[in-house]
């Protein structure tokens, strides 16, 4: 009791806990039959208000180290739901991708979705941040791009091949951009510092990155006052 498990990287088979009594009350908002309806919802419905309320569920679900919250984490990625709500980020309705990137976090923490994530959906949430050669730029708010950046620093955690995937889709140029530009506020630059840190830590992007003509300081940004634990298995915990 009380103790964070790592999440299973073995076969793609979910065990929901048996019941022996039928579900009442809010157990039913998290039964299997239940999520498949929310990734159903996903993936059929053309109304942003049902996109934005499936993904939020899912991200509640999914917020912290309970048996459900686990197994929801492996039933939507048997189910094919990671690429559904990846597909949300491209969404122009700014609740819907910020309901998607809030799910993406907390489905993260499973060690096989991180590593399917960081395939699919780090180009897409790339795209949603500020700067770069967009047009036109989405402009989101700073709540919303708060949460794609601690989501990329979730995705990258201890994934090597998310951080070069993030390189690859200009990710570093808008990172650097968040930080250096002066108008964003301390909020973002907080969040994006913790993603450039941790691209940083990894000592195999390092020469490719001065290749590019990135220096040391490009990395470093005071975070004297940031918090240091975003990411790592933290989840987005935030309801709507």
């Amino acid at each position: 009791e009380g103790k964070k498990l790592p999440e299973d990287l073995g076969a793609d088979t979910v065990d929901f806990p048996k019941r022996t009594t039928p579900a009442k009350g809010y157990e039913l908002l998290f039964q299997p039959e239940v999520v498949r309806i929310y990734i159903s919802l996903l993936k059929e419905s053309k109304t942003p208000a049902i996109l934005e309320a499936s993904a939020g569920a899912i991200q509640n679900l999914c917020a912290g180290s309970w048996t459900y919250g686990r197994c929801i984490r492996s039933a939507l990625r048997q189910e094919k739901g990671l690429s559904a709500i990846a597909d949300l980020l491209t969404h122009d309705s700014e609740r819907v991708v910020k309901a998607a990137s809030g799910a993406l976090r907390n489905l993260a923490v499973d060690l096989r979705n991180k590593e399917l994530i960081g395939k699919h959906a780090i180009p897409n949430l790339v795209k949603n941040l500020p700067g770069g050669q967009q047009t036109p730029a989405k402009n989101l708010s700073e709540d919303t791009v708060v949460s794609i950046l601690n989501t990329i620093n979730e995705v990258i955690v201890d994934n090597l091949e998310a951080a070069k995937k993030l390189r690859e889709t200009q990710g570093i140029e808008k990172l650097v951009l968040i930080n250096k530009t002066g108008n964003r506020s301390e909020r973002e630059v907080r969040a994006a510092a913790l993603v450039l840190q941790t691209v940083w830590g990894y000592k195999e992007l390092r020469k490719p990155l001065e290749k590019e003509g990135w220096k040391k300081s490009d990395f470093q940004v005071n975070l004297s006052n940031a918090s240091r634990t975003q990411g790592g298995n933290s989840f987005d915990d935030s309801t709507l």
